[in-house]
């Protein structure tokens, strides 16, 4: 795949980018029993109370990654774990929906949680889910009332105004998570392509004192509802 200057190529199970302007090469791989992990029903994610308010869903989490960082002369190898996201549907959100909290959670028992919730415009939620998979790959799927978003700290964008609740509290079944954002400004600015702004990047998660993993918050329709 080029578009421009950009590339993506894949041979067997690995994934390689090179960017010649920020001078990038990274490698995914998966892991050698590695298995999607399919989002609700057999992949059948329910987005609101219609049946048709849903997507197919799935990710496949604890990617490898490894590659290297050039700026100016200094060379940095780094390593790490990724997610992939996948996921697709043929109708917008459940009326009165005007945005979503979302969370993917590479846990450090190797297990993943994936984990989000509809908000409607007082913040309220409309919907919600998410499935916990165990580092064996066996996987459970919540009820919506089993799934929790409860914030704790907000930050004002000083470019959009729009204030966001990036450090949360997340309950997935008798469960509950701390997420902490690597850093306040992650705001995304996409009124070029998308038409919108939102806030996305990358957080820590606790589970009571304990550090439970990394992973990735997005945070939709609080610079204005979101329209699908």
């Amino acid at each position: 795949m080029r578009v421009e200057d950009w590339t993506l190529s894949a041979q067997g199970r690995g994934l390689r980018s090179p960017y010649r302007r920020a001078r990038l090469r990274l490698c995914a791989r998966l892991p050698a029993d590695a298995a999607a992990a399919a989002a609700g029903e057999n992949g059948y994610s329910r987005k609101g109370p219609g049946s048709r308010q849903a997507s197919y869903y799935y990710s496949q989490p604890q990617l490898e990654v490894s590659g290297a960082i050039a700026i100016k002369d200094r060379k940095t190898e780094v390593s790490g774990t990724a997610w992939l996201d996948h996921e697709w549907s043929s109708q917008g959100m459940a009326a009165g929906a005007v945005g979503w909290d979302w969370a993917g959670i590479n846990l450090a028992d190797g297990g993943a949680l994936m984990v989000f919730r509809m908000r409607n415009a007082g913040g309220a939620t409309l919907w919600a889910g998410g499935t916990l998979r165990d580092a064996s790959g066996q996987a459970r799927t919540f009820r919506p009332d089993e799934i929790g978003f409860t914030p704790v700290r907000r930050w004002r964008s000083p470019r959009t105004q729009a204030e966001y609740p990036v450090s949360l509290r997340v309950r997935a079944g008798g469960r509950e998570f701390a997420l902490e954002p690597a850093m306040d400004d992650q705001e995304l600015d996409a009124r070029a392509s998308t038409g919108t702004v939102y806030w996305e990047g990358a957080v820590r998660a606790r589970e009571g004192e304990r550090v439970a993993g990394r992973g990735y918050l997005e945070l939709t329709g609080y610079w204005k509802p979101l329209k699908l």
